[in-house]
């Protein structure tokens, strides 16, 4: 069986190096692109919907059952089909046309969606309707996400890539914390059905924008034929790069614990605040305006490094526990922002790393491992939040999902510090960076 080093693609190029933080009309340079900026008008519309639709599908299953833990079996329904299929999905993109393949996707997205919406306008819904609709979407998305991940790339090029996938990563993000934020006041409006139905348009704007785009001024990433292996190809890849492993471990706790925000926010909601779907809405919001500033922050960020976005995991624990507790609503609300901050700046320097580090010839296959760790992590997290929200409370719930990534991450740094034999540094003179990283120095004997 050949090797990555066999094939005939170029060598991974290293990450870039900004010396001076970017100006400010730079923040989205990528956006100078016609390709590219087609595409991000209609994935800003896209994601927001998507998550406007599986809020509404979970909202919709806690009507139909009144059970929490219903709600995150429909979650794992949503992102459990990428552990099963996800790989694939990343051959399939590595192998065809990927904005062939997303322009199928999506078209398959609005056929479901519209199915479902109708059904559940026509108040003939039923709890399996929802279920195998969330599957057969889930399944769709397992193909969709690493094509649409890699495709990237063949919009802007090397020379504005890394300026693109940070803002692809904080439309993704962003769109994860405003969608659940438009369809809660939605639900209230005019029920789950429309939050479904948007979404559906919406997959219809897509498939026109990639319909409009100059395939002449694309750059297509060298098509790998069929062969054998090609899997444990991209797993050995994975292996071989701790940039991008640790990337995906530390990425694997934060999205298990900390990333099922709808099921935990849902409790909040109707346990801890009695606040309704009016309330889910206000705190969605909250979140969504800290992913906008970290969305901002993030484009803007001069150096990408293994140990940023270590600490970024640990600080989005802290936060997410210090929500956990807050006494009042208010508080709670408040720290809702700086949990949506530390999440977008946490996922958009994973997805960075983890794209910059990996050759574009197997890029495909790398990010749909990145995104079974991301949304499969989801899927196994949906239920278990459920549940401990059930049995336990929301709010310790939400103590374990801010816990658990930060011991992670701690855990992780000192592995890291140990094999790279780096220490802390602790200087409270300097007020700007009282605590760095540096290498330790050996002692004479």
């Amino acid at each position: 069986m050949a090797t990555f080093t066999d094939l005939q693609t170029p060598a991974t190029e290293p990450i870039p190096m900004l010396l001076d933080r970017p100006r400010l009309r730079d923040t989205f340079a990528s956006l100078a692109i016609r390709n590219y900026r087609l595409y991000v008008i209609s994935q800003v519309i896209s994601n927001t919907s998507v998550w406007m639709q599986r809020i509404a599908v979970d909202w919709l299953v806690l009507e139909l059952t009144c059970s929490v833990t219903m709600v995150g079996i429909t979650v794992m329904l949503q992102f459990g089909p990428i552990l099963l299929f996800g790989a694939y999905g990343g051959v399939i993109a590595d192998r065809l046309n990927r904005r062939a393949v997303l322009m199928t996707t999506q078209a398959i997205v609005g056929v479901l969606c519209a199915t479902l919406a109708a059904v559940t306008l026509a108040g003939v819904v039923e709890v399996w309707h929802v279920l195998l609709a969330a599957f057969l979407l889930g399944t769709t998305a397992a193909i969709d996400g690493p094509a649409r991940a890699a495709f990237v790339s063949e919009m802007v090029g090397n020379s504005r890539l890394r300026n693109a996938i940070s803002v692809n990563a904080s439309i993704f993000h962003l769109g994860g914390l405003i969608g659940p934020a438009i369809s809660g006041y939605l639900i209230v409006i005019v029920g789950s059905g429309w939050s479904i139905g948007v979404n559906s348009v919406a997959a219809l704007l897509v498939v026109g924008a990639l319909a409009l785009m100059r395939t002449s001024e694309l750059r297509p990433a060298p098509r790998r034929g069929r062969s054998g292996g090609q899997i444990r190809e991209a797993l050995g890849y994975v292996a071989s790069k701790p940039a991008i492993f640790w990337s995906m471990v530390t990425l694997a706790f934060v999205s298990t614990f900390g990333m099922s925000l709808p099921v935990l926010l849902t409790a909040m909601a109707d346990d801890t605040y009695a606040s309704g779907a009016t309330g889910y809405g206000l705190y969605s919001s909250a979140a969504a305006v800290g992913a906008f500033l970290g969305a901002l922050a993030s484009t803007r960020r001069t150096t990408l490094r293994l140990r940023s976005i270590v600490g970024a995991a640990i600080v989005f624990g802290v936060v997410t526990i210090l929500a956990a507790l807050a006494p009042s609503s208010g508080a709670f609300l408040v720290l809702l922002v700086g949990l949506g901050l530390s999440r977008l700046l946490f996922a958009t320097a994973a997805e960075s790393m983890t794209q910059l580090s990996s050759n574009i010839g197997i890029r495909g296959r790398v990010m749909s491992l990145y995104i079974m760790v991301l949304l499969g992590g989801q899927a196994i997290g949906g239920p278990l939040m459920g549940w401990i929200a059930e049995e336990y409370g929301a709010r310790t719930a939400m103590v374990v999902a801010g816990l658990v990534p930060a011991i992670a991450g701690v855990t992780i740094a000192a592995i890291l510090a140990r094999t790279g034999q780096l220490t802390l540094r602790v200087n409270l003179r300097a007020p700007r960076a009282p605590v760095t990283i540096v290498r330790r120095t050996r002692r004479a004997s």
